[in-house]
């Protein structure tokens, strides 16, 4: 298994108004985007070509959403950019680069 390109922890991932989990998993590998349960069972997956990322525009700063499968998932990740050399909650802006990274499309800047 390569090493994953992007993975963030401790993401609340929600359908609607339902919470599937307040610890979940976000990991992007071999250009495939998976969404995973704090105990790391899968809650749905898909090539990363085929998922729709956004930030919506009604949100808090922390959150985005993604198109799996057909189904709107919505991820609440860290609010705060890292600083240089410091370690730290991935980002919106970082999670929607490497979802942009992995399907070969250039980011935006």
């Amino acid at each position: 298994m390569a090493e994953p390109e992007f993975t963030a922890t401790g993401v609340r991932i929600g359908r609607r108004l339902r919470s599937l989990t307040r610890a979940g998993q976000v990991r992007i590998t071999d250009g495939r985007l998976e969404l995973l349960t704090s105990y790391g069972t899968e809650i749905d997956s898909a090539p990363v070509q085929a998922v729709r990322t956004g930030k919506p525009w009604f949100a808090a700063d922390d959150r985005a959403l993604a198109d799996v499968n057909g189904k709107r998932y919505l991820l609440t990740l860290g609010e705060r950019e890292p600083a240089p050399g410091e370690g730290g909650p991935p980002t919106v802006r970082g999670f929607l680069d490497a979802v942009r990274r992995a399907a070969g499309q250039r980011p935006r800047g």
